[in-house]
């Protein structure tokens, strides 16, 4: 396991550091994104999606549970389980196909189902700490 910690001041960093994430991803990865509200889950994303090479627009599919991005170098699959009620309504959308498919995953909530995310994983978990500044954001990985 190795982890690292950044220091976010404002949207553009979260953006970039997503970016970076994405340009270093490769097919098969999967990335947790934990945070509470408003923290900047949104952004990282839309960073991670330009550096797989997204140009379309990225939102979080809160009420659809999943969206499928194919422009970039590899496919985005990206997850929001924030609504899944139990953990067997991942098998109704068939995430095995995604989670071991040819792209990479990015599930928001990923605690909600913990019990079916695979050991090797990167954990991005971003935070405030208003005594720093609004913009602030502790963003936390780890690979597992």
């Amino acid at each position: 396991m190795s982890k690292k910690i950044v220091e976010s001041m404002c949207e553009d960093d979260t953006f970039a550091l997503g970016k970076k994430l994405g340009e270093k991803c490769r097919a098969g990865d999967i990335i947790l994104l934990n945070g509470d509200l408003g923290v900047g889950k949104t952004v990282f994303t839309k960073g991670f999606g330009k550096g797989l090479g997204i140009d379309e627009p990225i939102c979080s599919p809160t009420f659809t549970i999943m969206q499928i991005y194919e422009q970039g170098r590899m496919p985005l699959y990206h997850f929001d389980v924030y609504r899944i009620a139990d953990v067997y309504e991942m098998d109704e959308i068939g995430y095995e196909d995604y989670f071991f498919g040819k792209g990479v995953c990015l599930i928001e909530w990923a605690e909600l189902i913990s019990e079916i995310i695979p050991k090797e994983h990167i954990s991005v978990t971003i935070e405030k700490n208003l005594e720093k500044g609004f913009d602030y954001r502790k963003i936390t990985i780890e690979q597992f």
